[in-house]
């Protein structure tokens, strides 16, 4: 008997993706509120930057500009991502979030090593700085970025998408922070390597951020499990389920963020109840790991009724490596991943 069960309903296509109970429009909402800001406020600092001499200024700028692009990014992304699923994209455009996400770390990452560049040159030779218009633009950009910072965290930050726009606006505010107490010291003490020193704090925070950001993504793109997941213990804990015999073929991966899946080939003990079985790991899945997107192909034992003797991922525990594929019981030529049985196994 072989059943195949798709557990992904409407409470999984929601409730995932906006955990928060933010709905998709109010989060534009708020994106397009901080990009209106961002980008008014980047056009006055580039020109207050040229006319002081400061770099911090500037780099703050060019990060303002990269902010702007995360969240135009992030929109585009969030309107391709609501689109249906339809032909050859049967999860519909949803990883147009984490292709933002990648390319607003991957910009964070190529930006600070323009600005490192620029500031390490202005340590050797520094300019002359206006340290008081750096200081008093510094603060104004302080109020605008917690602005920014605050309509955004309003969104919602389990998307790695959204998160990736947030984290480069939060950046910018730390950024900002660090070019006002630049401004403050060359203006009450003239140390103007003090703009470049805080270029270098901003570029400091770029590389944490755009790492994380490329990191997560990147995860996500290779069908890595979702972080906190062990998968080996969650077989385990299928495996240990009441006439559950074995289960391979174990996959675990996330659609989008917020979104995990899960598949897997579950072995169910002769007379066992299929239906039960599957109804009962769905249940655990949804319940103890919040996996609501399951597709479980359930199969009773053969006739033999010995676990080693059944059709398995891999070879039985006790073949060697001579032996030949005629004395295997495989499931596939290619392993998919470990064998889970309950009790003392090899994987």
């Amino acid at each position: 008997m072989t059943e195949h069960a798709h557990s992904h309903g409407h409470s999984h296509g929601h409730s995932h993706s906006h955990a928060h109970g933010v709905a998709p429009d109010a989060d534009r909402r708020w994106l397009r509120s901080a990009l209106i800001l961002l980008t008014a406020y980047m056009a006055v600092e580039v020109v207050i930057g040229v006319v002081a001499q400061s770099l911090a200024l500037i780099s703050d700028a060019a990060h303002m500009l990269t902010d702007a692009v995360s969240i135009v990014l992030a929109l585009v992304a969030m309107r391709l991502a609501a689109r249906p699923a339809r032909g050859g994209y049967t999860y519909g455009l949803k990883r147009a979030e984490i292709l933002s996400a990648q390319a607003n770390g991957i910009t964070l990452l190529l930006l600070s090593v323009w600005l490192a560049y620029e500031a390490v040159e202005r340590l050797i030779s520094p300019p002359k700085v206006t340290g008081g218009l750096v200081l008093v633009t510094a603060l104004a950009g302080i109020v605008v970025n917690l602005i920014c910072t605050w309509l955004l965290s309003k969104a919602n930050r389990s998307s790695l998408n959204v998160e990736g726009a947030y984290q480069h606006i939060l950046t910018d505010l730390f950024g900002f922070v660090a070019t006002a107490v630049a401004g403050l010291i060359v203006l009450t003490t003239g140390f103007e390597r003090a703009d470049a020193i805080a270029s270098l704090v901003v570029v400091a925070l770029m590389l944490r951020a755009g790492t994380g950001l490329v990191r997560e993504s990147g995860r996500i793109f290779m069908e890595a499990a979702p972080t906190g997941v062990d998968p080996d213990a969650l077989g385990e804990r299928l495996a240990a389920t009441d006439e559950v015999v074995e289960v391979h073929d174990l996959h675990i991966w996330l659609i989008t963020s917020g979104q995990p899946a899960l598949s897997a080939h579950i072995l169910v003990a002769p007379g066992g109840d299929c239906h039960k079985v599957r109804r009962s790991l769905q249940e655990l899945l949804s319940g103890e790991y919040g996996i609501g997107h399951a597709t479980l192909q359930v199969d009773h034992v053969g006739e033999q009724g010995s676990p080693d003797d059944v059709l398995t991922l891999g070879p039985r525990p006790d073949t060697g490596p001579g032996t030949g594929p005629e004395e295997q019981t495989g499931h596939c030529e290619d392993a998919h991943g470990p064998v889970h049985r309950s009790g003392p196994h090899r994987r």
